[in-house]
């Protein structure tokens, strides 16, 4: 928290050479940004939606590690993005862009990103999307090398297999982790109807069928009807 709002404030002072809408006026709205105002939104909605995150996570899955870490990257011209990973010791970690903070336009989306990305990590799809990824790579690579492919082609053919395997359940996967980040976020106090409106700005994936996210309308009616069954 102390390193994003030291980055944001400062480098709203000094125009550093950050993406656009850190320096300027914010892409989506067209107002003027503010950083003071992004730092401490977002570490507001950090404080409230991480404690709802570990508890929904603690009471689905014991076993699994729910100490959330929320971090923010300050690397420069990273385009706006959030994802979940987990460190070493198997911690989950969420992962901020700065221009991802930067082109929200309230504190409704920036609770649903990060009770989505948290969802990620509850419903365990870091590890199913990995084991998916070896079966493929094995499958294809053993089928290649049955065929009489040399190790170039059973190396490609693993590696279309990995990114085949990687991509089967992802927008099932999405899908899930729109409808439990509409829980966590409503929970924490925050309008996810609302902040899924910000899949209404962002480029459209359609239904295309190696697509890693299913469509956005699709996305938004999840989080409608998951809403409505929580009133």
């Amino acid at each position: 928290m102390r390193v994003l709002a030291a980055t944001l404030i400062v480098c709203g002072v000094a125009a550093c050479d950050v993406p656009t809408a850190l320096t300027g006026t914010s892409p989506t709205s067209g107002a003027r940004f503010d950083a003071d105002l992004a730092a401490r939104n977002f570490v507001d909605v950090v404080q409230q939606v991480e404690p709802v995150a570990e508890q929904e996570c603690r009471a689905r899955t014991p076993s699994k590690n729910c100490d959330f870490q929320i971090v923010v990257d300050d690397s420069r011209n990273q385009p706006p993005n959030a994802f979940q990973t987990v460190d070493k010791n198997g911690r989950p970690i969420v992962v901020f862009t700065l221009s991802l903070i930067a082109t929200v336009e309230n504190v409704d989306e920036l609770a649903f990103i990060l009770g989505h990305e948290a969802a990620h990590h509850i419903a365990g799809h870091l590890q199913h999307t990995q084991q998916s990824a070896v079966t493929g790579a094995i499958l294809f690579g053993t089928l290649a090398q049955l065929g009489g492919g040399g190790q170039q082609a059973v190396a490609t053919a693993a590696q279309v297999g990995a990114e085949l395997g990687a991509r089967r359940y992802s927008k099932a996967f999405e899908l899930e982790a729109d409808s439990l980040g509409t829980i966590i976020s409503k929970r924490a106090g925050y309008d996810p109807v609302l902040g899924a409106q910000y899949f209404a700005r962002i480029a459209d994936p359609g239904d295309a069928f190696l697509a890693t996210h299913p469509p956005n309308a699709q996305r938004i009616e999840t989080v409608r009807r998951t809403n409505a069954r929580l009133q």
